[in-house]
């Protein structure tokens, strides 16, 4: 991260604190070029994946993406590193989702060195069987009532 006692960008503290990733992956040397970095269409594809599971949940169904609203890579994928994928819902519409979607390298385990490689933003909206736009279900139809 670039400080003004650090011009340098230096691996992060670690993981987000008190967050569960949606995926964790490990790149092969099928999703490289021949100087073992990553594909950027390899990252997005898992960033897509990792956006849906909340994008899902909500929608208590099918869901399409229809948008990514922001792409940014930070920081190169390597073959090795393990990837952690973040995800929250920041927008919700009447049958869209937008996802937050952050993702963290851990390099060189036996060192413990953090990197947030990538961030995105993601849109997707609620489909039903006949992969059309459907409304998105109340939030309290979601939510299980213990009383109940």
């Amino acid at each position: 991260m670039t400080t003004p006692e650090n011009p340098v960008n230096t691996p992060s503290a670690g993981l987000p604190a008190g967050k569960m990733p949606q995926l964790r992956v490990m790149p092969a040397p099928s999703d490289a070029n021949v100087y073992g970095d990553v594909f950027g269409g390899w990252i997005m594809a898992q960033v897509d994946i990792a956006g849906s599971l909340p994008a899902t949940r909500r929608a208590n169904g099918r869901v399409a993406t229809i948008a990514v609203n922001s792409f940014l890579f930070k920081h190169p994928v390597f073959v090795g590193d393990l990837l952690s994928f973040y995800a929250d819902i920041v927008k919700v519409g009447n049958t869209s989702i937008t996802v937050y979607v952050e993702v963290y390298a851990e390099r060189n385990r036996l060192q413990a060195d953090t990197v947030k490689v990538t961030e995105a933003t993601l849109t997707y909206v609620a489909t039903g069987t006949d992969r059309k736009p459907r409304q998105l279900p109340p939030l309290e139809s979601l939510i299980s009532n213990p009383d109940a």
